[in-house]
């Protein structure tokens, strides 16, 4: 923090050799990490605060999660966190419960602002959760004990039984 001026913004660009991108994508558990940058600037906001803007661009390959095939998918995200000093921060009385507020973005101040921090934070955070590869198909399950009618998904859809009885009606006249 005593390194950032108080009057101007700071610049920021940081861009992770092959090493780097290596090491994030194994603590991340992805198959890989291509393109890794995050460009953006530190500046003061109010008398106490700072805020930091930038831009994360990342290409990462993840598993499909039905088939297992790689999938590659491109992020390019805006990136805001505000820095304010704890004490202009709400605090609760230790061991009462509060609401998460709707504003994630600000975080309290310390002695250090770490935009490779922010970097991997939201790199984790824009990842597909479960990312699906586009020819990939979820194939039907069934299940069943010897003599028993399986139970197919068409069959738990709301107008199934329906459809049943119509064509058993269909069936007897």
């Amino acid at each position: 923090m005593s390194d950032l001026s108080s009057r101007r913004e700071t610049a920021f660009d940081l861009q992770p050799d092959a090493d780097a991108r290596a090491a994030l994508a194994a603590q991340l558990g992805l198959d890989g990490l291509r393109k890794l940058r995050f460009v953006g600037k530190i500046a003061p906001s109010g008398a106490r605060g700072w805020t930091l803007t930038a831009e994360l661009g990342a290409t990462v390959v993840q598993p499909c999660v039905v088939t297992l095939d790689p999938v590659t998918t491109r992020i390019d995200e805006p990136v805001e966190r505000r820095y304010l000093p704890a004490d202009l921060l709400d605090q609760a009385d230790p061991g009462s419960e509060t609401e998460m507020p709707e504003d994630t973005s600000t975080d309290a101040l310390g002695s250090v602002i770490s935009a490779h921090d922010v970097m991997v934070e939201s790199l984790m955070l824009a990842l597909p959760q479960y990312p699906r590869a586009n020819d990939a198909e979820l194939g039907e399950a069934v299940f069943a004990e010897d003599g028993v009618a399986p139970l197919k998904d068409e069959d738990t859809k709301p107008f199934a039984g329906l459809a049943a009885l119509r064509n058993r009606l269909d069936d007897t006249s």
